[in-house]
């Protein structure tokens, strides 16, 4: 009962100022421009979400950070792309939490033991305080695991499925 109290107060304390400052204007443009270079050199597509705190249906349920990331990947539509190759990564501030989610096409090529190594990678980034850094890195390791099996051949015209900017959830 106290975790659960304590985990509700510190999702109610973050809010989207939260947000804002941990991915100000200025990083949410370079991710963007990342972002955007990185899927010109492969078929995929990827989606950066930050969020403040779960929204208090998924707290009522103690619900995983994971489980959050899963929704939010449908919802911002990455599973929607042609070659099922679209991957969410995602930070949820309250709980130190990252979740990358891939879809299928993308699953069925990269082991878990590689996703949990990039997990790893952004959170001890994020423990030291550089989230800048460790959505930076995040963001190459994705971008080289999907140049690795979904390369833009030449000649390929690449249509860009999904918006490039991050998503600030309120």
């Amino acid at each position: 009962m106290w975790n659960y109290g304590l985990r509700f107060l510190k999702h109610c304390w973050w809010d989207v100022g939260d947000v804002r400052r941990t991915v100000p204007p200025a990083l949410l443009e370079r991710l963007t421009t990342r972002v955007s270079a990185s899927e010109q050199r492969h078929t995929g597509e990827i989606r950066i979400c930050v969020e403040a705190g779960l929204p208090l249906s998924y707290l009522r349920r103690n619900a995983s950070a994971r489980e959050r990331a899963v929704m939010l990947f449908g919802k911002l539509r990455v599973w929607d792309t042609e070659h099922n190759n679209g991957v969410l990564i995602y930070l949820l501030l309250a709980d130190q939490a990252i979740e990358l989610v891939a879809d299928r096409g993308v699953n069925a090529r990269v082991s878990p033991l590689e996703w949990q190594a990039m997990v790893a990678h952004l959170g001890t980034a994020l423990q030291a305080g550089q989230v800048a850094e460790g959505l930076t890195t995040a963001l190459e390791e994705v971008s080289a695991v999907l140049v690795q099996h979904f390369p833009l051949l030449p000649g390929d015209v690449r249509r860009n499925e999904l918006p490039n900017t991050p998503v600030l959830v309120d």
